[in-house]
């Protein structure tokens, strides 16, 4: 309510009540009591005018925010724990999220020793997007892939680092060596990968679930100069 209309009332009663006082001055008590009432209900007709927009805007926003959260992305972006989750809640959380038109975008890999050129590829992956969900392969898989003594961190550790990343909205850890079930159960829109593969040395499997689904392929260039085992070799030099 504008402040000519709360004048305008005002005055209305202002009048009404001099007019009253005029005519009987013996119900002047009776007046008085009935102006303080009028004042006050005019004032709270006016507290409510202007908090009803405000609690309507609080009450959508707070059911965007358990939508979000409901759908897989967590009201605090920094909240690790609520990222990591198994891949059957996974696939849930991501049939929701593509229901809303959310774009996925999906990475998978080792992510053994986190470094500066693992975080630029996954901000790179994650504008591709509006959420970015990531893959770890689990310790039994990661020896198979890299070999003995690796990893050196384990699945768990490895997969609360990454969700510790801003640009990182869900993690999931899977056994197999290849993504296969990972990819089938997140049905992304865009997959990516880093510049050390192409789209003929994709996994067949992987290859062909991505084929199936529609998803986009895109390659990131890796950061040169960063790499996991060239760390670890640095490591190993500097204690010998």
């Amino acid at each position: 309510m504008t402040s000519s209309v709360l004048d305008a009332w005002w005055f209305a009663a202002v009048c009404t009540m001099g007019l009253l006082e005029i005519r009987n001055p013996r119900v002047l008590l009776t007046v008085c009591t009935l102006r303080f009432v009028l004042v006050f209900a005019i004032f709270d007709i006016v507290v409510q005018i202007i908090e009803t927009p405000s609690a309507n805007l609080a009450a959508q926003n707070v059911m965007s925010s358990e939508f979000l959260f409901e759908s897989g992305v967590t009201k605090n972006s920094n909240d690790m724990t609520a990222k990591v989750i198994d891949l059957l809640e996974l696939a849930d959380r991501c049939e929701q999220l593509r229901a809303a038109g959310k774009k996925i975008v999906a990475t998978n890999g080792c992510f053994d020793l986190l470094h500066v050129g693992h975080v630029r590829y996954l901000q790179a992956a994650r504008a591709l997007g509006d959420l970015l969900v990531i893959g770890v392969n689990g310790d039994r898989s990661v020896r198979e892939l890299k070999g003995t003594g690796r990893p050196i961190t384990s699945g768990p550790d490895r997969a609360e680092i990454l969700a510790a990343l801003g640009c990182v909205d869900l993690v999931t850890i899977f056994p197999q060596v290849r993504a296969t079930q990972f990819l089938a159960a997140v049905r992304p829109a865009v997959y990516v990968k880093g510049g050390d593969y192409t789209a003929d040395t994709l996994d067949e499997e992987e290859r062909a679930i991505l084929n199936d689904i529609g998803a986009e392929i895109r390659l990131i260039p890796f950061e040169t100069g960063y790499s996991t085992s060239a760390l670890i070799e640095q490591i190993c030099k500097s204690r010998s």
